[in-house]
């Protein structure tokens, strides 16, 4: 029975699984069957140039960031071209009052086609060109922008010239026409007359009749400036601005656009004529080489000038500051000024001056260009332009960011060590210019004594400089005759072993001018002083100044912190 029992309930139990056998099999096929859940479309990015940090220029970098959307009151632009501004340069150096905190994207004008409207948008339509203005974010390939800020380009005017117009020319009218009050028959004041504010401002100031105007600029930029309407280009570099309109206009100027700051500023007040006016839009003079730099900056603010309320009504003058920034708030009054200038283009009175147009990914090189002050005119950059390597022999190296400046201490030894060779070589040359006329003297009296034969007495001492002369003739005579053996045995080897060579005559005087040279030490060493080596060893001398230290070559030096930005 247990044995029957077992049986029976082994077959069961195998029964069982060959049942439950087939039953698995189909929910293994099934599950293959089962649809996948639908992918999520990814999100669409742009190409934007992101500021990573305050620094140089590897603090910049192209990245792909999400593509804006279309807002409330918002139009979606497909940016064409964006402009560069110095104030840019200053923010990534740190310098700037209107920062945010990094990363972040820059970029506040730029010029593009719009894609989408956002709701309650009218007045604007699709596929129209159309420039824009932000306090930040335009560096990207599609922005969204407030429709107050966007304004229709005219037909006749390019992407690059609608990205260059907004805040040069925008700045430029608000100085002179709404604080310069500037009028016909008044005087004027450009300082970085090539740069993209100066460009505006000259073109602007000459709407105005009988508008007589001063710019700086460096002495390679005054056809240009000229060209655009500047009376009196002034080189900084060389001349004192201030002395050269003095001595044209001797009761000074009506209006000074000041973008430099410290000394200038200074100065700048100085040349006002009374009921003038000075309106100062930056502190460019703080930017000095790629990083920020604490001494220039305290320099600066140091050198600034204070101003009571009691001095400017002595002097019946003017101060005002101005940063087209700080007028978000007055979109009516923008959007008025601005109309106006768009206005003045259609009619043919500005326009623009494009410098040069940079890929994205050549962001440092465009930046580069306008802070070593190469630029004459706006600096574009541009999402649709290729990356293009520069010429060879081309001002705009390839990769400026992993250049280091030596340190203070360093130029300075170098300066100190360079400044006492030059003074050693300075004290052989006089030593020897000493000596030389006594040698001269000698020489002259030995030749005198022979000259006569006798007829003039000898003393002791002219006896012996005559047989210290012969002795010196006869050396020489046998080194003479010692070399002609030699150039005739050599002359002699050359014939015998290349006949149909070149003459031997020319070897022989080639010899003869290689080993010339070995008898002429004494006279090269007391040669007159060198003037440029004097003058390079004075040079080294005054050098060893700290760079930090205003000095009136250094105020000029550094007049390439100035006068050729923006």
């Amino acid at each position: 029975m247990a044995e029957g029992g077992d049986a029976a309930t082994v077959a069961h139990e195998a029964g069982n699984a060959v049942q439950e056998t087939p039953k698995a099999e189909p929910e293994k096929a099934a599950a293959p069957a089962e649809p996948a859940p639908p992918a999520e479309p990814a999100e669409p990015t742009v190409r934007t140039i992101v500021l990573t940090g305050h620094g140089g220029y590897d603090k910049l970098s192209v990245q792909q960031k999400p593509q804006p959307k279309a807002g409330k009151g918002e139009v979606l632009v497909r940016v064409k071209a964006a402009g560069l501004n110095f104030s840019e340069l200053m923010v990534r150096q740190g310098l700037h009052d209107r920062m945010t905190k990094p990363p972040v994207v820059l970029g506040m004008e730029a010029a593009g086609v719009i894609e989408e409207l956002g709701e309650d948008v009218s007045g604007l339509e699709v596929g129209q060109n159309v420039i824009c203005l932000a306090q930040t974010g335009m560096w990207r390939e599609i922005v969204a922008v407030p429709a107050t800020n966007v304004f229709i380009m005219p037909e006749e005017m390019s992407y690059e010239e609608g990205a260059a117009i907004p805040l040069s020319y925008l700045t430029a009218y608000f100085m002179l026409f709404d604080f310069g009050n500037l009028r016909p028959g008044k005087s004027l004041l450009v300082h970085i007359a090539a740069g993209g504010v100066g460009w505006a401002a000259t073109q602007l100031a000459k709407t105005v009749d009988n508008v007589t105007i001063f710019g700086t600029a460096s002495a390679s930029k005054h056809d240009a400036i000229k060209e655009n309407g500047v009376d009196h280009p002034i080189d900084y570099r060389t001349r004192d601005y201030a002395e050269e309109i003095k001595n044209i206009s001797p009761k000074g100027v009506d209006v000074v656009l000041d973008p430099l700051g410290g000394a200038d500023t200074s100065k700048g007040l100085q040349l006002l004529r009374p009921m003038g006016k000075i309106v100062t839009y930056g502190s460019a003079n703080m930017v000095k080489g790629e990083n920020r730099n604490l001494m220039k900056m305290a320099k600066t603010l140091w050198q600034s000038t204070s101003v009571s309320p009691v001095s400017l009504v002595k002097t019946n003058k003017a101060i005002a500051g101005f940063q087209l920034a700080h007028l978000t708030g007055e979109i009516e009054l923008v959007r008025s000024a601005f109309q106006d200038i768009l206005n003045m283009y259609k009619d043919g009175k500005i326009k623009p001056r494009i410098d040069s147009v940079w890929a994205f990914e050549q962001v440092a090189e465009a930046m580069q260009q306008m802070n070593e002050r190469r630029n004459i005119g706006k600096v574009i950059l541009s999402p649709e332009k290729e990356p293009t390597k520069p010429a060879e022999g081309d001002a705009a190296p390839t990769s400026p960011l992993k250049k280091k400046k030596p340190s203070l201490f360093r130029r300075l030894s170098k300066r100190a060590s360079r400044s006492k060779d030059e003074g050693e070589k300075k004290d052989e040359v006089k030593n020897a210019k000493k000596e030389s006329p006594i040698k001269q003297e000698e020489q002259e009296k030995a030749d005198d004594n022979k000259a006569t034969n006798g007829h003039v007495q000898q003393t002791p001492e002219d006896e012996k400089i005559e047989d210290e002369a012969a002795e010196n003739v006869e050396e020489k005579l046998e080194e003479g005759k010692e070399k002609a053996e030699d150039v005739i045995q050599t002359e002699e080897k050359v014939d015998e072993a290349v006949k149909e060579e070149a003459p031997t005559e020319p070897a022989a005087q080639e010899e003869k001018k290689d080993e010339a040279p070995a008898e002429e030490p004494e006279k090269i060493e007391v040669a007159v002083e060198n003037p440029a080596e004097t003058d390079d060893a004075k040079a080294a001398a005054a050098d060893v100044v700290p760079d930090d230290k205003p000095v009136e070559n250094e105020e000029k030096a550094d007049g390439d912190a100035s006068q050729e930005a923006n």
